[in-house]
């Protein structure tokens, strides 16, 4: 990296935020543009950014580009995260849920255990400090399969927590899901799947946690650390089961967003929180995903004893006709619950404030900018 100038299209980003924080550890001078100031950007402090409506892109730089701006030329992040792992020994933790909370578990059990590691991570950890580190020793990954990028990465150990479809407008069905993995997977030396559940306690509750931190263990184990004194420590990543108590509530946010994702967060606040109303305020996430999968999240989100569904959030994709997040409410609606249709986040946190009362559990659950509601709801 040393004598580069890179700048990052989206350096505001969970993902390219962490490839700038390393690349300048590694000796690059870094710089980029983001359309908002987001708090991936705090620990970037002194680097030159951009914050306009449009991509700006400096003469005199290399640019490595984010996946949301496919028209800008440059550098693909896939092919500059190939460039990042194949420095050294890299773990990649992949799967469709549990990849981030799983990688965060072994880079902090490397940390604690004095391994010194390096970490790419697409989430805030606090016990780390950032989603990004720059030690001398392992490199730990966590690898996206929603653009294919993770089927590029060399690694010399792959972590694979599980696969569902989860990205439709990438892949036409779970076979072509699961032969990418395949593929992949020949390549690597290394290969933790299928590993058991932990079976002590963790400070991070749910039997999804359970099994992340069984992956984790495993592949702490191929690199010859016993983690359980750490993994049982870790307090967990950013927006992935994050409590607040807010005038009376207690209030989750969680990034899940698809159906098995929903599904455990729930089931996780009914073990944490046993005995307490729960309440959810959901954001779907993609077009795509919410046509395709609308039935089923409609059935994960009935395990609760309230919802709240605000409209789509878009991300990378364009409206589709027909599909809002009405189709999650008339879901809900054919399992014999009644939701609330508010269709901006500001409505929805209007409307379960009101309807709250002290000692119930709130949880603000999606992918998009529905983190919002949680500084809305404590008013």
């Amino acid at each position: 990296m040393k004598g580069r100038k890179l700048w990052f299209v989206g350096i505001g980003g969970a993902g390219l935020s962490a490839y700038a924080q390393l690349a300048r550890a590694w000796g690059a001078e870094v710089g980029g543009w983001d359309k908002v100031r987001t708090p991936y950007l705090a620990p970037l402090d002194g680097v030159q950014v951009e914050i306009s409506p449009e991509p700006v892109v400096p003469d005199g730089w290399e640019v490595v580009v984010s996946s949301a701006y496919p028209s800008v030329p440059g550098l693909r992040r896939a092919e500059f995260l190939r460039e990042l792992v194949a420095v050294r020994p890299s773990v990649v933790v992949a799967g469709t849920h549990g990849k981030g909370t799983t990688a965060a578990m072994i880079a902090y059990a490397l940390h604690e255990n004095g391994q010194d590691p390096a970490w790419l991570i697409g989430a805030p950890v606090p016990q780390l400090g950032s989603n990004a580190g720059a030690g001398e020793g392992t490199l730990v990954v966590e690898g996206d399969e929603s653009d294919r990028t993770v089927f590029t990465l060399p690694a010399r150990i792959a972590v694979i927590t599980n696969i569902e479809l989860d990205h439709h407008s990438e892949f036409a069905s779970l076979a072509e899901l699961e032969g990418a993995f395949d593929k992949w997977l020949a390549t690597v030396p290394q290969v933790v799947r299928d590993a058991p559940a932990y079976g002590g306690e963790l400070a991070v509750p749910g039997e999804h946690n359970r099994r992340n931190a069984g992956a984790a263990l495993a592949a702490l184990e191929l690199l010859g650390v016993d983690g359980r004194d750490a993994v049982a420590r870790f307090a967990g990543t950013g927006r992935r089961f994050e409590v607040h108590e807010l005038d009376g509530l207690t209030v989750v946010d969680d990034y899940g967003h698809h159906p098995s994702e929903v599904a455990a967060t729930i089931a996780a606040a009914r073990e944490r929180f046993p005995d307490r109303r729960i309440r959810v305020l959901f954001q779907p996430h993609l077009y795509s995903r919410t046509r395709h999968l609308a039935t089923e999240l409609g059935a994960a989100l009935a395990a609760a004893d309230d919802v709240t569904v605000t409209d789509i959030y878009a991300a990378r994709e364009q409206p589709v006709d027909g599909v809002s997040g009405k189709l999650v409410v008339d879901a809900l609606s054919d399992t014999g619950v009644l939701a609330a249709w508010m269709p901006t986040v500001e409505q929805a946190a209007t409307h379960v404030r009101r309807q709250a009362r002290t000692g119930d559990v709130v949880l603000v659950i999606g992918a998009g900018d529905v983190d919002r509601a949680v500084g809305l709801l404590n008013g």
